[in-house]
């Protein structure tokens, strides 16, 4: 996609993000004791850190829930104009489309000081809250141990042509993308998106991937481990024929994306705000993560994940600033290679 074209397509998003949000601003107004958060979140992760807050703090938080890349785009076209005091995503892009348009304050030092920097921008800009990795998901009756990939990378080879699924429109794999352009290059990212191009089956959603897995229409895929670790939890109908399998060695297939949270600049209630945002990095925030169904890593106030999960540490991922995830450009290195 050309600059130009780039342009005009972010424009186009913008402009009815702006529509929408005039809409809904329209028929309401804020009190001084209360926040609106633009959430691109699971909208039950984010439900059950609200009611915790607003019950420690009498704070009331307004929602409004949507995509990444949605909420992402309507936050610079809204600009300085923006009703939003914080935003919350389920990845970094997102975020650091916003830090890169100057939207965002500064995170609060207590804040900053609950979350290691592994675990964070070395703006200080946005933070992270939560984590998921990277993972092949497989057959077992399709894959042995030894017939795995042992890179990301690999699937691009010929031989997996048709055996693997991916859902390459998703925010959660475009981050994938954009940490192995972080990592390794415009000129192994574009060969490597070719390769996927010519491969690739591709699926709407993580959950469709891990279930043509699971059927045994694919050998298997590339999703975040919560899926497979939610349905584990349950009735293992999506995911009983199937194990995750974690590439480690710092390889772009061990990639941990970061959730992030940050408060908008033009907030007019910038202390409840940053409230918010300390409290779900507290101690007794990232518990809602611990002992939850989300099945996300807690990043924050050294609570340790859900036992069901390997321990984040064990997973031996890239070290990626998230602050260098370039939206725009996976955007349209991915829609050169026919991706999208």
């Amino acid at each position: 996609m050309t600059a130009a074209r780039w342009k005009l397509v972010s424009g186009a998003l913008a402009a009815i993000a702006v529509l929408g949000a005039t809409t809904a601003c329209s028929n309401s107004s804020k009190d001084d004791n209360e926040i609106l958060v633009y959430n691109a979140q699971h909208e039950s992760l984010t439900k059950e850190w609200i009611a915790a807050f607003t019950k420690d703090t009498g704070i009331k938080v307004t929602v409004r829930n949507g995509g990444d890349t949605d909420l992402g785009n309507q936050l610079v076209a809204e600009g300085s104009n923006s009703k939003a005091d914080v935003f919350l995503t389920e990845n970094s892009p997102a975020m650091a489309l916003v830090e890169n348009a100057g939207l965002f304050a500064d995170v609060d030092k207590d804040t900053l000081a609950q979350v290691p920097e592994q675990f964070r921008p070395s703006t200080g800009k946005w933070t992270g809250i939560a984590a998921r990795s990277t993972v092949f998901v497989y057959n077992t009756a399709k894959l042995a141990a030894d017939q795995l990939p042992k890179s990301l990378l690999d699937l691009q080879q010929p031989q997996w042509k048709g055996r693997w699924g991916a859902a390459p429109a998703g925010a959660d794999f475009q981050a994938i993308v954009a940490a192995l352009l972080a990592q390794k290059g415009e000129d192994v990212t574009k060969a490597w998106l070719k390769g996927m191009k010519d491969n690739v089956v591709a699926d709407k959603t993580n959950t469709s991937v891990m279930k043509d897995a699971n059927a045994g229409q694919i050998d298997g895929g590339i999703i975040y481990h919560y899926y497979w670790f939610k349905d584990q939890a349950k009735t293992k109908e999506n995911s009983g024929n199937t194990q995750l399998f974690y590439f480690k060695s710092q390889d772009p297939g061990a990639f941990v994306s970061i959730s992030g949270g940050g408060v908008l600049k033009s907030s007019k209630n910038q202390a409840n705000a940053q409230k918010f945002l300390n409290f779900i990095t507290s101690k007794k925030g990232q518990t809602v993560l611990q002992t939850g169904d989300s099945m996300e890593y807690p990043v924050a106030s050294d609570v340790a994940a859900n036992p069901a999960l390997p321990p984040l540490a064990s997973l031996d991922a890239p070290k990626i600033d998230p602050s260098k995830l370039d939206a725009k450009k996976v955007t349209q290195l991915m829609t050169e290679a026919g991706l999208l």
